[in-house]
């Protein structure tokens, strides 16, 4: 099981939404990304996920200093989400030395480009879904669309894509606690691996998951508990590894 450490970027720094739905409320993590992200790798992180929040709102990169001042100092592969709309973008990005490029509201909105990205660039393109109540949200992460989750995610089983990025959404618009049953069958369902996104917060939330392996959850990302201390990076690695 990899284990992804996230960097949200907003205005430059780590950021995280204090509510999902308003991109006027953040928190500031960390100030400065490129420090953080040479720790990640430093604790031995296989790889980075790294969300530009300014470009999924206003649907363009808008943190490309700061992603690629981050690209230039680790050398663990990374992937990128936030603002990739076009495949003129994905393909940018590509070239510039992003390993994986995440696409979420291209994804639910546009399928039939999403699916084309995956067979233009193979292995390199993830699908990402916020879910809440069994159903795939749209950018803001308040409103629900009429696709069911898996359904989404069934589009993709034979593009070619990399992985699935499944996130739990509460009705608030922020990140809730994983259901580990609902997660389990969305996994066992597909054959595309899947990575789980947000409400990690323990070991023994990652031990729990950590059961479900086998069943496709092949990764997960983790935010916030590994920059509170509630996840001590050590500790999380030896137990993915295991």
């Amino acid at each position: 099981m990899i284990l992804y450490p996230s960097l949200h970027l907003k205005e430059g720094a780590v950021s995280r939404f204090t509510r999902a739905g308003d991109p006027e409320e953040a928190e500031v993590l960390h100030d400065d990304p490129t420090a953080r992200a040479k720790d990640f790798e430093k604790q031995k992180f296989e790889w980075l996920h790294v969300v530009d929040l300014d470009g999924a709102f206003e649907g363009h990169p808008v943190n490309k200093p700061a992603v690629e001042a981050i690209l230039k100092s680790i050398k663990i592969p990374i992937q990128l989400s936030g603002g990739m709309r076009t495949l003129a973008v994905i393909e940018e990005w590509l070239e510039r030395g992003v390993s994986r490029v995440v696409l979420a509201s291209l994804a639910l909105r546009q399928p039939d480009l999403a699916r084309e990205a995956c067979r233009l660039f193979p292995g390199r393109i993830a699908i990402k879904i916020d879910s809440r109540d069994g159903y795939a949200a749209t950018t803001g992460w308040l409103k629900l669309s009429g696709t069911k989750a898996l359904d989404l995610a069934l589009r993709f089983e034979d593009a070619g894509a990399a992985a699935i990025i499944h996130a739990s959404i509460n009705k608030d618009g922020a990140l809730a606690e994983i259901n580990r049953e609902a997660l389990t069958d969305f996994a066992f369902a597909l054959t595309t691996p899947v990575i789980a996104s947000g409400g990690i917060t323990s070991l023994a939330d990652l031990a729990a998951l950590k059961t479900h392996e086998k069943s496709g959850i092949a990764g997960l990302i983790l935010g916030r508990a590994l920059y509170t201390g509630k996840i001590e990076a050590g500790e999380a690695l030896a137990l993915a590894a295991a």
